[in-house]
């Protein structure tokens, strides 16, 4: 998958258990902005409806530029494209205390946008100071070995 975009956030606060791939209904415009990299995915989340549908909530998709008369909404739900028995196996772990469904990544295989998303727990806030500690730690052992 070509990687336009990130949540780097997602990986800080939480613990990715499983990931899934999967497609998004957009329209031809999102598609555009998003090749063009005008597409974000902080604070989104994906969410399952009562009819067994999943949804990413909050992804900021830049209104493309030149598009003539139809620009949807930059922070619109769009429906997520799953397998039947991969949203029952997510239904069934969000169910569970502490655990909640979150957009990784976004990119293109070949010309299809594909999103990863993650089964996710939150961290504690001595996990995050531990992990900033480490890559204080790997950041200053580079340096070093730079040095050298």
């Amino acid at each position: 998958m070509k990687v336009v975009t990130t949540n780097k956030k997602a990986y800080f606060d939480y613990i990715v258990i499983k990931s899934y791939v999967c497609g998004i209904k957009l329209v031809g415009s999102e598609v555009k902005s998003i090749r063009a990299g005008e597409c974000n995915l902080k604070d989104s989340f994906v969410v399952i409806d009562r009819r067994g549908e999943a949804y990413v909530k909050n992804m900021y998709i830049k209104p493309y530029d030149k598009s003539a008369s139809f620009t949807p909404d930059p922070r619109a739900s769009r429906k997520l494209l799953l397998h039947r028995a991969e949203i029952e196996k997510l239904f069934s772990a969000v169910s569970q205390k502490g655990f909640t469904i979150i957009p990784l990544r976004l990119g293109f295989e070949g010309k299809l946008v594909k999103l990863e998303i993650g089964l996710c727990q939150g961290k504690h806030t001595y996990d995050k100071r531990a992990a900033l500690a480490e890559r204080d730690r790997d950041r200053d052992m580079q340096r070093a070995l730079k040095k050298l």
